[in-house]
């Protein structure tokens, strides 16, 4: 047997293994329970009308937490988004809805700077602070579970991954790799207190920190996290560089997503982002994606089976579909490489926008 055989299936079978430990370790939100804290939902939105409103129901339904406001950001939103939070939040004291107009400042990207406006607008007597995206759809008690998981690991963040639906062939090829990745990748235990940015992992989608441990930090404010179009990387390596734990958890029992409907949407979105996903340097993309496809686009059957098992030990844990999708592994591997190829492009040629805005790192952009 070739060195580079040998070397490639104790490689993918070592990953496999890691996965399992991984999914063994990895936190779950604790039962629910009475939450005394005041907690702040921050909820950034950009013309979301369209699918915001399970999101709003279910924030509406929250149970478990006592003190609790939600602070919703409408940035500059062309398509009704404000007329529905105000109509559906109609007399209750816990919304204040806020407005966002003109121009992202120079130096930001949209979405930090919604997220550092949403935060600077949260009561300041909140202990925590919680980041929601529009399309997560929290359980009844998913918000009382968020905040018991943060105190009871004794960590300064936390993201409880939700559990990523996916509706059509391509997002059944991608949305999978998302959970995949970090769970056969990154050491989750170790990254929760290691210093080393590689380590440091957050998903904002629901994320939620301690609001003096963010404020202290700098927050989405900071240099390097209000630039950043992967924010909550950023956010993570931000906190955990002044000291503070924190990384993934299990979210599948307390909040769902479906972060895009269809191929356009999940093309352009990951268009956006797939460029900075590995520091945002070609040569980081290229090495990263040699490595995957070196592994698992390889005609081994060995390694073929071990992407197969850590795709499905992933599935288990994040309470997803299985198979037929874990079988398909290299499909989905070649799929993120076509994706990365064509963000790198856009990027190169100026033209990656999102909701209407051009993504230009320092400049004005999408949120």
């Amino acid at each position: 047997m070739k060195p580079s055989r040998r070397a490639a299936r104790t490689l993918a079978i070592a990953l496999t293994l890691h996965s399992a430990i991984n999914a063994r370790l990895l936190r779950r939100p604790p039962a629910a329970s009475a939450i005394a804290e005041r907690v702040s939902v921050l909820l950034p939105l950009r013309d979301e009308a369209h699918r915001v409103r399970p999101c709003l129901e279910a924030l509406a339904a929250q149970t478990g937490v006592h003190e609790l406001e939600f602070v919703v950001l409408d940035d500059d939103s062309s398509d009704g988004t404000a007329a529905l939070v105000s109509s559906m939040f109609a007399g209750d004291s816990r919304l204040r809805l806020i407005r966002g107009h003109g121009e992202t400042p120079t130096g930001y990207l949209g979405k930090p700077w919604a997220c550092a406006r949403l935060a600077a607008a949260a009561d300041p007597r909140s202990e925590v602070l919680v980041f929601l995206d529009a399309d997560v759809v929290l359980t009844h008690d998913g918000l009382a579970r968020t905040v018991a998981l943060l105190r009871a690991a004794g960590l300064d963040f936390v993201s409880p991954y939700p559990r990523q639906e996916a509706g059509s062939l391509t997002e059944r090829l991608m949305q999978p790799l998302l959970t995949w990745s970090w769970l056969t990748l990154v050491p989750l235990r170790l990254a929760e207190c290691s210093r080393r940015p590689s380590l440091a992992i957050a998903n904002g989608q629901l994320l939620a920190v301690d609001a003096a441990r963010y404020r202290a930090s700098g927050g989405h404010g900071a240099p390097g996290v209000r630039a950043s179009v992967l924010e909550d990387i950023a956010l993570a390596r931000l906190l955990r560089a002044h000291g503070n734990s924190g990384s993934m958890a299990a979210g599948n029992e307390v909040a769902t997503c479906r972060m895009y409907e269809g191929w356009p949407a999940l093309r352009d979105g990951y268009a956006k982002s797939l460029w900075a996903a590995a520091g945002g340097r070609p040569a980081g993309s290229a090495g990263q994606f040699a490595l995957l496809a070196w592994l698992y686009l390889r005609p081994d059957w060995l390694c073929y089976l071990s992407g197969v098992a850590s795709r499905l030990i992933a599935a288990r844990r994040a309470a997803s579909r299985a198979l037929p999708d874990a079988l398909a592994h290299p499909l989905s591997i070649a799929l993120l490489g076509g994706l990365t190829v064509r963000s790198w492009l856009l990027r190169g040629r100026g033209e990656l926008t999102w909701k209407g805005r051009p993504v230009v790192a320092g400049e004005l952009s999408a949120a």
